[in-house]
């Protein structure tokens, strides 16, 4: 019962412009996706049909959940002052 991770465009480029301190962090976070895409602490956000947060720290993950191909994907990792805008 694992689901694939997806990394969208921009996450991708997210990611990659994190510090390097919360670079591992927030990677591990994702590879938790994997096996349980709704942990506690997970939140759905309003106003948007299928898109869910979880909190690393300071920055937030913005993902999809696509529960009949067994697919997470990722569309945003910022600072929570930004992910939102």
């Amino acid at each position: 019962m694992t689901y694939q991770v997806v990394l969208g465009k921009t996450a991708k480029s997210d990611l990659r412009h994190l510090e390097a301190t919360w670079q591992r962090p927030v990677a591990k976070q994702l590879l938790t996706l994997t096996t349980d895409p709704r942990p506690s602490g997970v939140t759905k956000l309003r106003g948007v049909e299928n898109e869910w947060r979880i909190r690393v720290g300071d920055y937030r993950v913005i993902y999809e959940i696509d529960d009949e191909k067994r697919m997470v994907t990722v569309l945003r990792i910022r600072h929570r002052r930004e992910v939102y805008r």
